[in-house]
């Protein structure tokens, strides 16, 4: 299950909604943190952390679609292992 980390400290940029809407997903796991230490990102841009991945997008609108973006891809890295591994 993928963990998605959201920082209330970037909530000015509007994730509010994102988490809210990512929590409605239960194959999802969302954590809010009061600060993920990303301070000069937080700042400039919405962003959140894909199993400890940074995924930051200009406008509030592209976030969800690059946290699901960002959880695909991660999938398929980790089918891709796992196929090599079987292989060997």
């Amino acid at each position: 299950m993928p963990i998605v980390e959201i920082c209330v400290s970037n909530a000015h940029h509007g994730t509010e909604a994102i988490m809210q809407r990512l929590q409605q997903n239960p194959d999802i796991e969302v954590v809010e943190y009061g600060c993920l230490g990303n301070c000069g990102e937080c700042y400039l841009a919405p962003f959140a952390m894909v199993d400890g991945v940074t995924v930051a997008v200009e406008s509030v609108d592209e976030l969800y679609d690059a946290i699901m973006g960002e959880i695909e891809k991660q999938e398929a890295d980790r089918a891709a292992l796992d196929k090599l591994l079987d292989d060997l």
